[in-house]
């Protein structure tokens, strides 16, 4: 449950809107920068999940390196103040413009998805006399047993380039002369709460790993990715995930060469929990078999539930009633997938209650759209 303190604050503002609690992402900050020092491993923190620009300055005032899957994120990394060369830009549709200006920034190195990419960025790096540095996006074939929406490491997914083409890729680097391959990538998906998968994963990454040095790649760069899940369930209990557990399993399970750095791409893990999404009751209405609690904000302000099924905690934080009833909590989109929750237990709810859709920091703000032709939503902090 939201803060008291927090509930006060939140009822002075027009809903909906997107309402962050600082401190909650200062201590997740901490706890991700200490686990990690341990082991001299490096950490991008990947725009994808949440570009509101009070948090990426407060990532990028902690020293992480930034992840970016579009020209428009490198853009944005460099802007906020993020150093170039902690700037990677992953993605497997980059397009010739957004090369040329990662080219420009001198970033710190493309992770390249396809064999025809290699030849785009060579032959554009070539125009500016640069020397593009790039990590090579393995499909690992790891099954992360997530979500289909958000698996990636699997050779029917679109990301990364497959083992067989490894002799193929290794040729045609001899003919690229302004490239030069520095890492590995790999990246097996999203939302992953066993973290056996991510043990499978050090197998692959050893077995690559020493493939490419078989074949005279000495690689200084191995980029494990990101994925790590959070505790939709449990926002509160489980604010912060064990990340010392997460990069252990690394430390124990991953063989690196002297001198060879580790890289991880954390997004969701480092911001979901410090996000909600705060809505007003606009109607209920009362049926037979469901009763529907219709809000204010809807699937354009936090499209995962219907674009994933995702679960997310359904708090009513102003009423003071005892009694509960069950209730399918829906937007006022003209989609029947608007839909938050179905028979969520609230207490009993009336028109005008405050409603908190927990665990929104990530994938909800940095994906909403004006489908309707809906409002711009606000932002909102707890410092």
């Amino acid at each position: 449950m939201l803060k008291e303190e927090h509930i006060k604050k939140i009822n002075q503002y027009k809903t909906p809107f997107y309402y962050y609690d600082l401190q909650i992402l200062q201590k997740t900050l901490d706890v991700v920068k200490a686990e990690s020092y341990k082991y001299n491993y490096h950490v991008h923190y990947a725009f994808k999940a949440n570009t509101n620009s009070r948090i990426i300055d407060l990532i990028q005032k902690n020293g992480l390196g930034a992840d970016c899957v579009s020209g428009n994120e490198v853009k944005c990394a460099i802007e906020n103040n993020f150093d170039s060369s902690k700037v990677v830009f992953a993605g497997v549709g980059k397009s010739d413009d957004e090369i040329n200006y990662a080219l420009e920034k001198n970033i710190f190195c493309f992770n390249c998805e396809s064999l025809q990419e290699l030849d785009v960025i060579n032959e554009l790096a070539a125009k500016q006399h640069k020397l593009a540095s790039i990590a090579l996006r393995i499909n690992p074939n790891v099954d992360a047993h997530t979500h289909k929406y958000i698996t990636t490491g699997l050779e029917e997914n679109k990301f990364g380039i497959n083992p067989y083409e490894f002799e193929t890729v290794i040729e045609k680097l001899k003919h690229l002369p302004n490239l030069k391959l520095i890492g590995l990538h790999f990246h097996i998906g999203s939302q992953i709460t066993d973290l056996s998968p991510f043990k499978k994963l050090c197998s692959r990454v050893n077995e690559i790993n020493t493939y490419f040095l078989n074949k005279g790649f000495d690689l200084p760069i191995i980029n494990v990715g990101g994925g790590v899940g959070i505790n939709y369930h449990e926002p509160d209990k489980h604010a912060i995930i064990d990340f010392a557990a997460y990069f252990k399993v690394f430390n124990n399970f991953i063989e690196l060469r002297k001198n060879q750095e580790l890289h991880f791409e954390l997004g969701r893990a480092i911001v979901a929990q410090c996000g909600s999404l705060i809505s007003k009751v606009l109607y209920i209405k009362n049926g037979i078999n469901t009763n529907f609690a219709i809000l204010d904000a809807g699937m354009t302000e936090l499209i995962r539930p219907a674009l994933y099924q995702a679960f997310h905690v359904i708090e009513n934080i102003s009423s003071k009633e005892k009694n509960t009833i069950k209730y399918d909590v829906v937007g006022p989109i003209c989609e029947s997938s608007d839909c938050f929750g179905k028979a969520v237990e609230l207490p009993e709810t009336k028109r005008s209650d405050i409603i908190a859709i927990r665990s929104a920091g990530a994938y909800g703000e940095v994906m909403a759209s004006r489908y309707n032709l809906r409002d711009e939503v606000r932002s909102y902090f707890s410092e």
